[in-house]
């Protein structure tokens, strides 16, 4: 078996074995001008280390260049990268001096997230305001450099372990947008114990109940989730197993398995009802978890430092291993 990544002149080839290797550099070289850098170490900005629980990602290097562009590497680091506070509005402040240092700042941090998936939601609000940024945005995008600061030698974590389903959690913050009160949803997708997919986004519509909010979010988690099971059909990596969506809301969670229509929901667009298909032939499970314990919640609001801490933990996003201490 051999799977290659391939982003225009730079390619990760994974194999099975040592001698299907060598076969399928030497096919490749006798095609095009090639190097063996060996071992993977560093992909399209990502650092990649290896130890002994597994594969350590990051981006340290790239978050400081972020840090020096905007003149802050002397700045004082925070513990969160967002307050607790209302989103952001289109008009609080006066507009920005330097917009397009703004947009240079937002745009390099959305690389960022690939591991720091922690700053994903800020990052998100931030993006709202490129068009015409103000200076409470400015202040807010320093606050997200501020906890880059502290966190830079953060990264994702990769561990071996079992993998028989896919695991995800999905909340909405209901009409939180003070603009257009519209809801944001968040997700995160595990295969196994690992985390390989997240998203922080506004929804595109008005919710007209928290219930119809967390609904259009577990739809949103559902569609990737079925993606992900396709990829691993292609990879010749089928899943057998239901994949598993924890949500807090029980209202979302009886109409996942509500075939019947009701007055009350009738008005929700027929797309996101698909939900209901995936549950009934078993490819997907909806259940309920504590809001305490929902991680996904990370992606959708401002939390206090120790939830957020936490749930930072629990997305494997945290300091490199000792034995990889200042690589």
């Amino acid at each position: 078996m051999a799977y290659l990544l391939l982003y225009v002149d730079d390619i990760i080839l994974i194999i099975s074995s040592h001698d299907l290797r060598k076969s399928i550099m030497t096919l490749l070289a006798s095609e095009f001008a090639m190097k063996d850098l060996g071992p993977l170490s560093y992909f399209l900005g990502i650092a990649v280390t290896r130890h002994a629980g597994g594969l350590f990602l990051s981006q340290s290097t790239y978050a400081r260049d972020i840090i020096a562009r905007a003149g802050m590497t002397s700045c004082n680091p925070s513990a969160t990268p967002v307050d607790t506070k209302q989103k952001l509005s289109t008009s609080a402040g006066t507009l920005c001096d330097d917009p397009t240092l703004y947009r240079s700042l937002v745009g390099a941090l959305q690389y960022l997230t690939f591991t720091h998936p922690d700053i994903s939601y800020v990052v998100q609000q931030v993006c709202l305001h490129m068009h015409a940024p103000r200076t409470t945005h400015m202040l807010a995008l320093k606050r997200i450099l501020r906890y880059v600061q502290g966190t830079l030698q953060f990264g994702l974590h990769l561990y071996p372990s079992p993998i028989e389903k896919l695991i995800s959690y999905t909340d909405a913050d209901w009409g939180g947008c003070p603009d257009t009160r519209r809801s944001t949803s968040g997700y995160c997708v595990f295969f196994g114990d690992n985390l390989i997919s997240w998203s922080s986004k506004r929804q595109p519509t008005l919710s007209r109940s928290s219930a119809e909010a967390e609904y259009r979010g577990v739809a949103n988690v559902v569609s990737e989730s079925c993606w992900l099971r396709n990829l691993l059909l292609e990879l010749h990596f089928p899943l057998s197993q239901a994949t598993l969506v924890y949500c807090d809301n029980a209202s979302a969670i009886y109409l996942s398995g509500n075939l019947v229509q009701h007055q009350r929901t009738k008005h929700i667009e027929m797309d996101i009802h698909f939900v209901r298909e995936k549950v009934s032939r078993g490819q997907a499970r909806i259940l309920h978890v504590p809001s305490r314990h929902q991680i996904a919640d990370i992606f959708t609001k401002g939390l206090p430092r120790v939830l957020f801490d936490d749930f930072r933990s629990s997305l494997s996003v945290s300091e490199p291993p000792a034995s990889t201490a200042g690589v």
